[in-house]
């Protein structure tokens, strides 16, 4: 059997992976900026390489850097070169992608860019281009209102011979009022099934693959709720800084930056009722349902049930870092978070009673994101008076990075002739089944996009539910006298207090630490 599956799997693996993108242009707004050039036009190479793009696709980026075509692909050729999420690299498949893409200079602030803007892709429809047009903004999200509403302006929220649509990057808003004033903006232009709001998070094959894991396989769904689940921990950490994104990161801090999307995508997957179908309506609806049975919280239950941190200098890799204040382009006195931990509570039949513990930050010990979900022990009394050894509560494991993969522990008999228990484990790893073709998060969103199919994409009530678990945190933050910043050194698992709020309820996190159980403290 396991030959068989292993020739099913290599036959796939020699097809592409994905389907064919329908013919069109994408426009990508902030194209000199740095998504671009490491993520965006990696993917469209990918893409291009394993014969998922139609020949009548092409790309015109456009920024308020100066630069010709020419100096546009030359831009991006040494990050596509040199990036990790590129498959079978070459200078001949380069030659042939670069000749895709175009560049427009222009101030998406002035309003008679969006003219120039049309007359340009006019231009290339009259030489054979696609009448779709696929808009990319990849700016800061205070611009997103400002290109949408120079798009209408211009006339290019319609066309006459094809389609219309648009990418959002997230953050979407900073909070529940801007949150809702941008989706106003943006739906006065394009209908909702034409505003695709992307979390790259949601293009992660096991990220994906949890709705997969969970109501395909009927060994776990039986046991998917309070009756069994004890609680529920998901981290996302790193170890990087904040790089050269100091500006934005003191406008956004890690809640806003990765609780309030995609660790709340990650907590709606986990804990949604299975959808009537694997469409788009039908699984953002269950998501909803999960963010609705979300109780904002009260200041004194932000209090109690919240941490946040600020990472100080310290060693990562062996090398000495400094600490967030002393970043290039933050204030020294800054009370901009870089680590949070919130205790959310699911009230619903399901999953009442049971914690969701969420955790992220930067300057971290290491570089993981999972989804880890603890089932409660079962009564010992068969093993009383034995020697036990090392018996914990059953963990199903769901890796999203590095090594994406799934892995579930169970207890198992020591050999020998004495009644003696030990966890093991039983291991999923995608590339170790799959290889190396799996296409990367943007190369998946993008293609969705470009084939209309918005199932991985955020809708408008979907952002707006997040923000009224957020916004009540942010304010009581605001409002509560900060922690004594920083609280955590470089190249540790976070804050004390983050340990003290698992503690409290006898559960605790999982280990950053390489050589450490993934289980310990």
């Amino acid at each position: 059997m396991t030959t068989v599956i292993a020739a099913q799997v290599e036959q796939k693996l020699q097809r592409p992976a994905l389907p064919t993108a329908d013919p069109c242009t994408l426009v990508i707004f902030g194209a000199s900026g740095d998504l671009t050039r490491r993520k965006l036009i990696p993917a469209l190479y990918n893409l291009c390489g394993v014969g998922c793009m139609n020949t009548c696709f092409e790309v015109v980026g456009t920024g308020r850097t100066h630069m010709t075509d020419e100096q546009f692909r030359e831009s991006t050729h040494e990050a596509t070169r040199t990036s990790k999420d590129v498959r079978d690299f070459s200078e001949e498949k380069w030659a042939r992608f670069a000749k895709r893409l175009r560049y427009i200079t222009g101030d998406p602030s002035s309003t008679d860019f969006y003219g120039e803007l049309r007359s340009f892709l006019e231009q290339m429809q009259s030489n054979g281009s696609s009448a779709n047009v696929l808009f990319y903004i990849s700016t800061p999200a205070s611009f997103a209102g400002e290109i949408v509403t120079g798009l209408h302006s211009a006339g290019l929220d319609q066309r006459e011979n094809g389609w219309s649509r648009i990418i959002l990057e997230k953050p979407f808003g900073r909070d529940l009022e801007s949150a809702r004033v941008l989706n106003e903006t943006v739906l006065k232009v394009f209908d909702e099934e034409k505003v695709y709001r992307i979390d790259h998070y949601l293009g992660k094959e096991t990220v994906q693959n949890i709705l997969v894991f969970r109501f395909a396989n009927s060994i776990f769904e039986p046991v998917w709720n309070r009756n069994y689940v004890e609680y529920v921990e998901i981290t996302a950490a790193e170890t990087l800084g904040v790089e050269r994104r100091a500006a934005f990161y003191e406008e956004t801090g890690a809640l806003r930056d990765m609780v309030a999307n995609h660790l709340l995508q990650l907590v709606a997957l986990t804990a949604m009722e299975p959808p009537v179908a694997f469409d788009a309506d039908s699984v953002r609806e269950q998501k909803v349902q999960v963010f609705r049975s979300i109780r904002p919280m009260t200041p004194e239950e932000v209090a109690a049930s919240t941490v946040r941190g600020q990472y100080g200098p310290g060693r990562i890799a062996d090398a000495d870092v400094a600490g967030y204040r002393q970043e290039p382009g933050v204030k020294p006195d800054s009370n901009t978070e870089t680590f949070a931990a919130v205790r959310l509570q699911v009230d619903n039949w399901r999953w009442a009673g049971v914690p969701f513990y969420l955790r992220t930050g930067k300057r971290l010990a290491n570089n993981v994101t999972e989804i880890k979900v603890h089932f409660k022990r079962t009564p010992q009394a068969l093993f009383a008076g034995t020697d036990r050894g090392s018996f914990g509560p059953n963990v199903v494991s769901l890796r999203i990075q590095p090594d994406e993969g799934i892995s579930f522990t169970f207890g198992a008999k020591l050999p020998g002739t004495h009644m003696s228990t030990i966890p093991v484990m039983a291991r999923f790893s995608y590339s170790d089944a799959f290889g190396g073709n799996t296409p990367v998060a943007y190369e998946t969103l993008i293609l969705d996009a470009m084939r209309g199919d918005a199932t991985l994409f955020t809708r408008r009530d979907e952002v707006e539910s997040e923000w009224k678990i957020i916004t009540p945190i942010e304010q009581a933050w605001a409002a509560l006298p900060p922690p004594a910043f920083p609280n955590y050194a470089a190249g540790s698992q976070g804050p004390e207090q983050a340990f003290e709020l698992l503690k409290n309820a006898g559960h605790r996190w999982m280990s950053m630490l390489k050589h450490e159980s993934s289980d310990a403290d």
